[in-house]
């Protein structure tokens, strides 16, 4: 008999930062006149997903099927991360502090943020930060710490997260430094890297995380069968994302070519 499906999780940490976010995004994107609508509404479907991630049944039954926990991490990072980035949410949200604290943290961005973040989000910084993150953190060993520690997985989940909104910023945001056939560039990289953490869990012979062995054959899979459903789930449909997004910038690499040419020769 399958168990009951699990009851939403309502962590208090996760409740608090959901709704500090919202408040100050939504202070500030009022305070500001010339707010798109195209990156208001990116900023509150990728806050919508992420609740939804962190708080649904989804979030505990990562804690049963490893299928399920990798789910949970594809909507962080080619979900979630991709419409914060296109929300571009931090002018709104700071914004959104007291007067005080505003100019005290505007001083402060200034004279550390922005070096910190310019290097972060240099696009081989933001590949590497990216790529490290999703290898080292299924390496077994701390991929099975998760399981028996809220703090390493809310960890796990933190660094997720952040690797993808630097990698993702470096694609959008960074063309300054980065031409659009490099971002194609970074994006089939990834593409292929991670289509081959997925084939090499999709066709392990063996399991990887012990820890799920006694836990899934309430839910009808053996615990290799819900390794290998994990493993498709990162290669198929994470790769499609990857190739939608790489396709995305091709093309804007051809507009940005044929604008070149028209400007050297024009007619």
């Amino acid at each position: 008999m399958r168990p009951p499906w699990p009851p939403w999780e309502f962590d208090p940490g996760v409740i608090l930062l959901l709704a500090l976010s919202a408040l100050l995004y939504a202070r500030g994107a009022r305070g500001t006149r010339r707010t798109a609508r195209l990156p208001v509404a990116c900023f509150w479907c990728g806050w919508l997903v992420l609740a939804l991630a962190l708080l649904s049944p989804l979030h505990e039954l990562g804690e049963s099927l490893f299928s399920a926990h990798m789910v949970q991490h594809e909507i962080l990072m080619l979900v979630c991360a991709p419409l914060f980035v296109i929300s571009r949410p931090l002018v709104p949200m700071l914004c959104g502090l007291p007067l005080a604290w505003r100019r005290g943290a505007g001083r402060w961005a200034k004279a550390w943020v922005a070096r910190i973040w310019r290097g972060l989000t240099a696009p081989a910084a933001a590949w590497s930060i990216h790529a490290a993150a999703l290898w080292a953190w299924h390496a077994p060993p701390l991929f099975q710490a998760t399981l028996g520690s809220d703090g390493v997985h809310a960890a796990q989940h933190l660094s997720f997260l952040a690797a993808a909104l630097l990698f993702w910023w470096s694609l959008f945001h960074t063309h300054s430094r980065l031409g659009y056939g490099a971002s194609v560039f970074y994006l089939f990289t990834t593409a292929v890297h991670t289509a081959i953490l997925g084939a090499l869990l999709t066709f392990a012979p063996s399991l990887w995380y012990p820890a799920y062995a006694g836990r899934t054959p309430a839910w009808g899979l053996t615990p290799l069968q819900d390794q290998q459903i994990g493993g498709l789930i990162m290669w198929i449909p994470a790769g499609l994302v990857y190739l939608a997004a790489g396709l995305y910038f091709c093309a804007r690499w051809l507009r940005q070519s044929d604008a070149a040419v028209a400007s050297w020769y024009p007619e």
